[in-house]
């Protein structure tokens, strides 16, 4: 098939990286997308971040099995 190559809306153009998605949707939504192995964050931040996924979503796969 030849001839004029049509892209729907939203399907063409830039790609954002994954960084930039959080970053939008922190700013524009007061969302929050975080690694819990993040190594910009330090260690307490990172079991912060752990233990309010716990809380809200319950434990891991791998933590469940392991500890």
């Amino acid at each position: 098939m030849s001839g004029m190559r049509f892209t729907p809306k939203g399907y063409g153009g830039h790609r954002r990286n994954p960084d930039e998605v959080k970053r939008d949707g922190w700013k524009e939504q007061g969302l929050l997308a975080v690694a819990v192995d993040d190594d910009r964050l330090t260690w307490p931040e990172r079991e912060l971040v752990r233990q309010l996924g716990e809380r809200l979503y319950g434990k891991r796969e791998q933590e469940a099995r392991h500890g």
